[in-house]
């Protein structure tokens, strides 16, 4: 089973997206935002901020230490420098889960539980296999009434 790097694992919507991927994924949270240091035990790791200059190569080093095959950055500040790093990420087989064009989505923060989200790698559900939108998309999302409009859902 492929593992996953969730950011702001210690979020509600983190572990709302974790609890999504767990059938298909092993899913592990990552977070700048200060926890319990008994969750290092389990499957959390400590990151820096997104605005951290060296928060990339990080987020890369710890994915080929611990052998995540996804990262799903959920913070705005982690997105465009992970963005940026898309490429060094997919040379070493990491996917990256979000858009190839970010500012061609619209953002929902911490979308109501009460909507289904799904977490997509190049227009396909993780959980389902099935094609959704175009290659371009990836990430969690909320889909439009019509189903091909996505938005890019972070906490």
């Amino acid at each position: 089973m492929d593992t996953i790097l969730i950011t702001y694992g210690t979020r509600p919507f983190a572990q709302r997206l974790g609890k999504l991927l767990s059938a298909a994924f092993v899913c592990h949270y990552a977070s700048s935002e200060p926890f319990p240091e008994i969750l290092l035990k389990g499957n959390y790791r400590k990151i820096p901020t997104g605005a951290n200059p060296t928060f990339a190569h990080e987020l890369l080093k710890l994915a080929l230490d611990e052998g995540y095959q996804y990262i799903l950055p959920l913070g705005r500040s982690e997105l465009q420098p992970l963005h940026e790093a898309r490429i060094l990420l997919e040379e070493y087989g990491i996917s990256l889960l979000l858009p190839e064009e970010l500012e061609a989505y619209m953002l929902i923060e911490n979308p109501p539980t009460e909507l289904e989200i799904r977490v997509l790698h190049k227009g396909r559900d993780l959980v389902t296999g099935g094609k959704l939108v175009d290659e371009s998309f990836s990430g969690a999302t909320l889909l439009s009434d019509a189903g091909d409009e996505p938005a890019l859902c972070i906490v």
